[in-house]
């Protein structure tokens, strides 16, 4: 394989911050960075998917209920579908709750992130809003709550409100949407890397690795 040195790697994934596979896919990507001899040369960027754009603005409901009504299961087939994922998450160091976990929608949440990539804190970000939800039992569509977590991070707390206050990154969160669907991404984790190589789902850690390894060797490989 030819060396990447002083060459750009980019990994642009697509993630909703409600997504438990999303959480799964970025522990696994990190682990496969971390045996990636060029991982000092690899940017991630996260992008904005939602998995129920639908959901109404506002609406809050326990994350067992709004599977439920959205799957047609019982609440048993609900809970034994979400403990799979449970115990796979728990295989990655992630601590999923989703007695606590609440349904909301996730556009502003987004914008958030987006926010938080132009400060430079994209993957923090992202990361924190996912631990949020999915472990805290914290409710990603309130206001008070993503200006915190914002903070928690490094993102100005004057920035956040402001952004929640108006319709600043909307189009950005739309665009990041539209193109995941250009490139055609169904669902999430979508990964792409250097617009060359695509994985989909949270894959195991060699699949990555493998991944890097082409891209790194690919052509695309944009010099910096």
């Amino acid at each position: 394989m030819p060396a990447v040195s002083g060459r750009r790697l980019q990994i642009e994934v697509w993630s909703d911050v409600v997504c438990p596979w999303c959480y799964i896919g970025k522990r696994r990507l990190d682990r496969a960075l971390d045996r990636f001899a060029h991982a000092g040369d690899v940017e991630v960027v996260w992008r904005s998917f939602q998995l129920d754009p639908a959901h109404r603005a506002g609406a809050r409901e326990p994350v067992y209920e709004a599977l439920a009504r959205k799957t047609g299961g019982s609440p048993a087939q609900v809970r034994a579908m979400t403990g799979q994922v449970v115990e796979l998450g728990a295989a990655e160091g992630l601590a999923y709750d989703f007695d606590r976990a609440v349904a909301v929608n996730t556009f502003d949440a987004h914008r958030l992130n987006q926010l938080g990539r132009a400060h430079g804190l994209g993957t923090q970000m992202h990361e924190r809003l996912m631990r949020a939800h999915l472990m805290e039992g914290e409710v990603v569509d309130d206001v008070e709550t993503l200006v915190r977590l914002g903070s928690e991070v490094g993102v100005p707390a004057d920035d956040v409100r402001e952004v929640l206050a108006g319709d600043a990154y909307a189009d950005d969160v739309r665009e990041d949407i539209r193109e995941a669907q250009a490139l055609g991404a169904t669902g999430v984790p979508f990964f792409v890397l250097n617009r060359t190589y695509g994985v989909s789902g949270a894959q195991p850690v060699d699949t990555f690795l493998s991944a890097l390894h082409r891209a790194a060797g690919a052509p695309g490989a944009a010099a910096r």
